[in-house]
């Protein structure tokens, strides 16, 4: 069950409701075609796959069932696809939160864990880290040689902490966001939490395109709306999410802000309503 009734409204009800995916004994080409599909899906991020990036071998074997969905997850997160999409553009703090999320449906719990991963990787390398997630009892347990992984921090079970279900929050960023294309970018997204021995703040995922995000380091977002004389009126400022930008393409996304006075409080809203945007907060300034 969900860990909260709220759960809906942080945008994890498409996996709430999700049965898990598994390949069945003597599955058809087509269904073996969707386990592919679903593996693909959740262990890159959600981010596009080329048909050309398609590990087609592999995919036959899985199809004739001389390979588990086990060792084709396996594979995946061992090939160049992989590597190029999350190993080699991050810092190795944000690798290890991925894997985390993309092999064991969850994330890092501790800095411990961090540092466990971080560890192998130097002594032993990235295959033997892989592996190590891949191998784990806790994948075992929760999908053996034949179920696709899924995310398991939106939900309580057996064996996982309550801070896995903030920390995954910050991981994920809605079933139309992908890991290469959030507001954050490469940075880390629990390193501070982590080192610090704190819990994240739950940030409930937005709708497609339109994750806000607070600016790191208290730095204001780069786009300001002020006018040149205020007349001693109070000032307002308006976050807000996901505004459509007037140049192509038009899907693209951006965090902004205004400041504005009272009196052109509501003309800016219904600005940022036909510009497509979500008001994130609406602030009285002192």
């Amino acid at each position: 069950m969900a860990i909260t009734t709220e759960a809906s409204r942080l945008g994890s009800v498409a996996y709430d409701e999700a049965s898990p995916i598994e390949l069945r004994y003597k599955a058809t080409a087509a269904e073996a075609r969707a386990v592919a599909d679903a593996v693909y899906r959740h262990v890159l991020g959600n981010d596009y796959v080329m048909e050309s990036d398609r590990l087609a071998t592999l995919e036959s074997l899985l199809q004739n069932g001389q390979l588990s969905v086990r060792n084709f997850t396996r594979a995946l997160a061992k090939s160049e696809l992989y590597k190029q999409k999350f190993l080699y553009p991050h810092f190795h703090s944000r690798v290890i939160e991925l894997n985390f999320k993309h092999l064991l449906g969850r994330a890092p719990y501790d800095e411990s864990e961090i540092v466990e991963h971080l560890d192998r990787y130097q002594t032993e390398g990235y295959e033997a880290d892989i592996d190590s997630y891949i191998d784990s009892a806790e994948y075992d347990a929760n999908f053996g040689d034949s179920i696709v992984p899924y995310y398991r921090g939106f939900k309580t079970q057996t064996g996982q902490k309550t801070t896995g279900f903030p920390n995954i929050f910050k991981l994920y960023r809605g079933y139309a966001s992908s890991d290469r294309s959030q507001v954050a970018g490469k940075s880390s997204r629990l390193a501070k939490d982590l080192g610090m021995g704190t819990v994240s703040a739950v940030v409930g995922a937005s709708s497609p395109g339109a994750a806000y995000q607070a600016s790191e380091r208290d730095v204001k977002p780069k786009s300001v709306f002020t006018p040149a004389m205020y007349g001693g009126e109070r000032l307002y400022r308006i976050e807000v999410a996901g505004t459509r930008l007037p140049r192509y393409p038009k899907v693209r996304r951006s965090n902004r802000e205004f400041i504005v006075p009272y009196d052109q409080l509501s003309n800016t809203l219904t600005r940022i309503n036909k510009l497509g945007g979500r008001v994130a907060s609406v602030i009285a300034l002192k």
